[in-house]
């Protein structure tokens, strides 16, 4: 095993020698703005105190130049993951001078150089154990310390940190921070475009700031986010009792970032796509406001109270998962929260909890690489799932008074699953080790089907469900009409309900398990699902539907059918998005042959645009489900340039560049639109984002050129970064070309062993799942599964996951 893998084992055993520990960091980041600049200067002092007289420091970087044990130099044994320390005594420093890398994977310190005005960006992604590839340290969460920062970088340039800095000339210094975890230290450098405001409570006052590139000033809002942030800080003080305590609250909006967003105290990280260039719907206003909030929730959920190891991952992010919902619902605009909950985050979930790779929320952790593809939808949104639960089950009072008496006992440490049930189970007066047992513990979903007799459930737990009864009103409309509370724990429970045109289970999301509807009851929804007056009620139903459809349940024409009648009456953007995409998913894996499933979906998007009401949030769904419906269908390719030549102008579309690029990815999909067409798009706006939809575009073209070239930038050099391999990766696979692919089949089972040790865990991950072929059997998975069983754990995990996932899809194409 590589020693950048770093194990449970090893690093419980180094915390119990180490203890005391303080750091202070020095970067030289001037030389940034060099193009030909990789990398950087890094200087780390640690002190510490030691009962072990050796151990290791972890850096991942170009050189370590020196390493200084309590003044004298010592040799240096640093073998690209691990530096070692002999010699210690019972207190120590440590000097560790060294060189790092830029990053253009989104790993450690990544630099970015805006193709608009040639300015460059810094920012730092840490999680799960990336610090090391910017300053030496003990890289696991339970080794917590105060972190003084100091950075040399351009005068012209804002410099940011955990805490708050004070700048001479090209140096700044920050102050020391409260103890945290290596993992949510953070720097940030750049001439980035910043707004202000603050927020005050009683005797707290915290500063705010929100940040940006400034080539997308234009587009920035910082009001929306400044009214966001202010709500959620006041909604977890009331909660949490525990005042929010780390100083200035900074959020920044980074390009090419890997993740949605990261925790940082004090300074917040967060995707870009979240200052919208394009035209935005509401749902994404709230997709972006729940981002804040759970992120805001890890300042206590994570940062103040971390886990020990990962296998607790779930202490911090299923709560946060819980708490970004909640607060949404609660405290800000977004009332409807818990429907997008029920639509989105929780088929995540349901997705991640079929596959043979599904892990207790409570999960065995061995190691970093295990770890880093642990953040899945068992550890936020099932975990949240369960919350929403364990908050019906012992009553929300009680819920937050266990999470006040866990931060308040707790503050600055580190904590196991066993800390916070005692809480729990003190605040609400109930044993939980039943519940966490049968939660927290197991692996799959249940799944719920009301018989006419009663209800059964596979996979047995404990559930308290709401049985809904629907019946239509004077006015046609579909309302509930009837509502019970009922306790599952067995196979079959009997319930006697009165006759309805409509049972729901799991009515108002209270548990997490699949449902199934009884034939009136799906007679009804493909009659009337349209009619149903209950958002959540519709999202239940909508999720259920497509649950079904997966697990070959459902013909996925059926589903189709049902999507082209009703989504267009769907009131909620977000549900409306879902069930575009889902319709789209079921062409493209499980009616890939079809072209008349193809073309009669594209036909339905295409209306649909036309009817939308213009300039509506409906209409810009519908927009981009035309584009994708595209790349697999030509019916509409003659109105699509006249789209976009703008002889055939949509009243409310004015297409911005990314609305052009979706549709000119679309049309290049099918081989209409030539590389000159491209380069001219690509002419008028030059920022990031079009670069890499050219990239796509060019990659989709369906010609062997264009797949070799593809192929040849992404395997061939490492130059590319994080967002280009994605487009070219999505451009590779637009529009399904069997015909084309398929020369690449072997060459992938061929190369992804190797790839997973050249490349960085981030990279290879998007190309082993992005590339996985499409076959008609899971034969050549098999076998270069039976072939690989020494491969890294992580590895096959991928390969395992996208095997099943063909495998469903066969499933699905030959039950109908």
């Amino acid at each position: 095993m590589s020693t950048a893998n770093l194990t449970r084992t090893e690093t419980r055993r180094r915390s119990r020698h180490i203890d005391n520990v303080t750091y202070r960091v020095e970067l030289d980041l001037r030389g940034a703005v060099d193009d030909s600049s990789t990398t950087f200067g890094t200087r780390t002092t640690i002190t510490f105190d030691a009962s072990t007289p050796a151990t290791w420091l972890d850096f991942i970087g170009a050189e370590v130049r020196s390493v200084t044990l309590d003044g004298a130099e010592i040799p240096v044994e640093y073998d690209g993951a691990r530096i070692q320390l002999v010699g210690l005594g019972e207190s120590n420093t440590v000097v560790v001078d060294a060189v790092g890398r830029y990053s253009r994977t989104g790993e450690g310190l990544h630099r970015f150089v805006d193709p608009v005005d040639d300015e460059v960006y810094l920012y730092t992604q840490y999680e799960p154990a990336d610090a090391r590839r910017v300053f030496a340290n003990f890289e696991q969460p339970d080794i917590k310390a105060p972190f003084t920062f100091q950075v040399q970088a351009p005068e012209n340039w804002e410099v940011l940190s955990n805490r708050t800095g004070t700048t001479n000339g090209s140096t700044t210094t920050f102050e020391p921070t409260l103890p945290i975890s290596t993992y949510i230290t953070a720097i940030a450098a750049g001439p980035y475009h910043r707004a202000e405001s603050v927020w005050q409570r009683g005797d707290l006052t915290v500063e705010l700031g929100s940040l940006c590139r400034k080539s997308l000033a234009e587009h920035f809002d910082p009001d929306d986010i400044f009214e966001i942030t202010k709500q959620g800080l006041d909604f977890f003080h009331e909660k949490f009792d525990f005042p929010y305590p780390f100083g200035k609250y900074d959020q920044i909006f980074v390009p090419e970032y890997n993740l949605g967003a990261m925790e940082n105290p004090g300074l917040v990280t967060f995707t870009e796509s979240y200052v919208f260039r394009s035209a935005a719907t509401e749902a994404q206003y709230e997709q972006r406001a729940n981002t804040i909030l759970h992120e805001m929730a890890h300042m206590w959920f994570g940062d103040l109270v971390t886990m020990e190891w990962w296998d607790d991952l779930w202490l911090k992010e299923s709560f946060a998962d819980f708490m970004g919902a909640f607060a949404s619902a609660h405290a800000t605009r977004f009332t409807d929260a818990w429907v997008s909950f029920a639509n989105r985050r929780k088929a995540w979930a349901y997705l991640q909890d079929q596959l043979p790779t599904t892990h207790p929320i409570v999960a065995d952790i061995p190691d970093l690489e295990a770890a880093k593809l642990n953040f899945d939808g068992i550890t936020y949104a099932k975990g949240a799932s369960v919350l929403k639960q364990l908050a019906a089950y012992v009553g929300e009072d009680a819920f937050f008074e266990a999470s006040r008496r866990y931060f308040a006992e707790f503050a600055y440490g580190n904590t196991t699953l066993a800390d916070l049930l005692t809480h729990a189970s003190s605040a609400s007066g109930r044993n939980l080790e039943d519940w966490s047992a049968a939660w927290l513990q197991t692996t799959g979903v249940s799944t719920l089907t009301y018989t006419g007799t009663g209800v059964e459930q596979t996979d047995p737990r404990p559930h308290r469900i709401a049985v809904g009864l629907y019946d239509a009103d004077v006015d046609g409309t579909i309302v509930r009409t009837s509502r019970r509370e009922i306790d599952l724990v067995d196979a079959f429970t009997p319930l006697e309900l009165p006759s309805a045109a409509l049972v729901l289970l799991n009515d108002d999301d209270l548990t997490y398990a699949k449902i199934r509807f009884d034939d009136r009851s799906l007679d009804t929804i493909r009659t009337s699902l349209g009619s149903v007056v209950d958002p959540l009620a519709r999202g239940l139903i909508w999720s259920a539907l497509w649950n079904a459809t997966r697990d070959a349940q459902l013909d996925p024409r059926t589903y189709l059918d049902i999507a082209s009648r009703f989504a267009a009456s769907e009131s909620k953007v977000g549900v409306l998005a879902a069930v575009v995409a889902n319709a789209q998913y079921a062409i493209d894996h499980y009616l890939a042959d079809s072209v008349s499933a193809a073309d009669d979906w594209l036909a339905t998007c295409w209306s649909q645009l036309e009817t939308a009401d213009p300039g509506s949030d409906a209409q810009i769904v519908w927009l981009r489900a035309v584009a994708a419906a595209a790349s697999r269908s030509d019916v509409r390719s003659g109105q699509l340039d006249r789209v976009l030549d703008g002889t055939l102008p949509i009243e409310g579309i004015d297409l911005d560049p990314e609305q052009r690029w979706m549709l000119l990815k679309g049309v290049s999909a099918r081989g209409n639109a030539s590389s000159t067409r491209l380069d001219a798009e690509l002419q008028t706006d030059g920022t990031a984002s079009s670069r890499n939809s050219h990239r796509a575009a060019m990659a989709a073209m369906p010609n062997a050129d264009a797949k070799a070239t593809a192929w040849s930038d992404l395997f061939d050099s490492d130059e590319l970064s994080n967002d280009a391999v994605d487009a070219a990766v999505w451009g590779f696979r637009a529009g399904g070309r069997r015909d084309l692919l398929e020369p690449y089949d072997e060459r992938y089972f061929a190369s992804i062993a190797d790839l997973w040790s050249t490349r960085s865990i981030e990279i290879a991950r998007r190309l082993v799942v992005g590339l996985f072929p499409q076959q008609d059997s899971t034969d050549a998975a098999d076998a270069w599964l039976a072939a690989h069983e020494w491969a890294p754990a992580a590895l096959r995990r991928l390969v395992v996951e996208q095997r099943d996932h063909l495998a469903r899809a066969l499933t699905v194409q030959r039950a109908f």
